[in-house]
């Protein structure tokens, strides 16, 4: 199976999973559950898989934040909340923010196809190989919720960080640290700065830093770090392509078929999400919707 298919299989399915981040349906729900702020709702709700731990924990696993930006909401956060209630706000405000943007979601999410999409996206998802993929392996221990659209977007979750966890490899065997690669992202034509460094936590030293770091490994334009040299978008383009190679064998184990199935099956609700205006063109997730 050619490694494109898997990412086909994510940029359709990261708008709906995407909800969770952008909707202020969302966001009420996290508030509602006892979380206040922003950043709090997304460090507990997104790392609730793992148990109540602590930052160095979550930083591993998302990899791209400031250490000292997670370290602001974690462990304070699960003082406010548990992390079973993190999750449960989590599906709530999802289950909200898909009723509110999908065009006739009462007759869509009860529909048939939402519970096929589910039943392809989940046998996708528990197919995944677990070895190195921790983040993914703990939400494989969550309840699946029994509403098929909830089912559905669990799914696509656990598919999503199970290609997390092998872009984060990647990014390690690139020598790329967590700021770096946002600054050589948004160089080869990604996210700008104005997006990536406020969303990741990274201070203003340490982004010039990763620049320097990064023109010395001749992969950014000397005197211009905003821009990526032939070597760092070959290096950028290395790493996507492995992210896409270690995140084939959901889709195997699918097969072609009911891959493009599932494809076709998200296909209209990533596009009714997408055009629902509730998702920033530009955000630092790096998707154009």
């Amino acid at each position: 199976m050619d490694a494109t298919v898997a990412r086909r299989l994510w940029a359709v399915g990261e708008p709906v999973h995407a909800l969770t981040y952008f909707a202020p349906e969302s966001r009420a729900a996290w508030e509602a559950g006892g979380i206040r702020g922003f950043w709090r709702g997304y460090f507990a709700t997104r790392a609730a898989p793992l148990g109540a731990v602590g930052a160095p924990v979550v930083t591993a696993a998302f990899y791209n934040f400031a250490p000292d930006f997670v370290a602001r909401a974690v462990p304070d956060v699960w003082a406010m909340v548990s992390p079973g209630d993190a999750w449960a706000a989590r599906l709530a405000g999802v289950d909200a923010a898909l009723r509110a943007h999908l065009p006739e979601a009462g007759t869509v999410l009860a529909g048939p196809e939402v519970r096929e999409a589910a039943t392809l996206a989940r046998r996708a998802a528990e197919a995944c190989p677990t070895p190195g993929r921790l983040f993914l392996a703990a939400h494989l221990d969550l309840a699946w919720p029994d509403a098929p659209h909830l089912e559905l977007w669990q799914a696509l979750t656990l598919l999503r960080e199970y290609r997390g966890d092998g872009h984060n490899a990647a990014l390690l065997a690139a020598n790329l640290d967590g700021c770096q690669c946002h600054v050589l992202a948004g160089a080869a034509g990604g996210p700008p700065r104005s997006v990536l460094q406020p969303a990741r936590g990274w201070t203003d030293e340490r982004w010039e830093v990763a620049e320097a770091q990064l023109t010395d490994r001749g992969l950014l334009a000397p005197g211009h770090p905003d821009e990526a040299t032939e070597a760092g978008r070959a290096l950028r383009d290395s790493v996507e392509l492995c992210t896409d190679q270690t995140d084939l064998a959901p889709w195997t184990a699918l097969g072609a078929e009911d891959t493009e199935r599932l494809h076709g099956l998200v296909r209209p609700l990533a596009k009714a999400v997408a055009e629902s205006g509730v998702l920033p063109a530009v955000n630092p997730i790096g998707t154009r919707w």
